[in-house]
């Protein structure tokens, strides 16, 4: 079946802009939803990858949750690379890690973003990134998900809203 350029990854890029400083929510997917993210090496590398690309002002990364078949992220672009570079360079970077787990475990072509507005409310982002292992039974309500990260400076005010680091228990069975 020929690919249909109305549709799709292409669809997603059209009207797709770059805003130096502008905040994101990403989502970056494997191909087939094909899972092993998770496998300590292969998690560690994607952080290690998204950290670094904060030190060097790609982005500043506010939070990121690395789960089986995709990874969220929460980032302040910086100037020296749009948005789709900016991603280009993470799976380029962690393709090596991904490949050592499996031969077939390997990005998604594209990936899904949504610009994050002043006004919009920010603990919502960061209690979705963080209640996502635990809403898809990954973590025990009472455990704390190794493949999370949470910059300092968010941390501080963040950690606020929790149980002793963990969810609080209505977040995970809501009435």
């Amino acid at each position: 079946m020929p690919r249909d350029p109305a549709r799709g990854h292409a669809a997603l890029r059209r009207g797709r802009v770059t805003i130096p400083n502008a905040e994101y929510f990403l989502t970056i997917c494997t191909d087939q939803r094909r899972s092993g993210l998770t496998s300590p090496d292969t998690a560690k590398a994607i952080l290690a990858e998204a950290q670094t690309m904060d030190t060097d002002t790609t982005w500043h990364l506010r939070c990121a949750v690395v789960m089986p078949d995709h990874l969220h992220l929460l980032v302040a672009l910086g100037r020296r690379l749009s948005l789709g570079k900016s991603i280009a360079r993470l799976k380029s970077k962690t393709k090596a890690a991904l490949s050592a787990y499996s031969p077939s475990l390997v990005w998604e072509r594209g990936f899904f973003d949504h610009h994050v507005r002043p006004e919009d409310e920010r603990l919502a982002l960061f209690l979705y990134i963080f209640l996502n292992p635990h809403r898809a039974g990954l973590c025990s309500k009472d455990g704390i998900w190794p493949w999370y990260y949470c910059c300092e400076e968010d941390w501080a005010w963040f950690k606020g809203s929790l149980d002793a680091d963990r969810p609080q228990p209505e977040w995970l069975h809501p009435e």
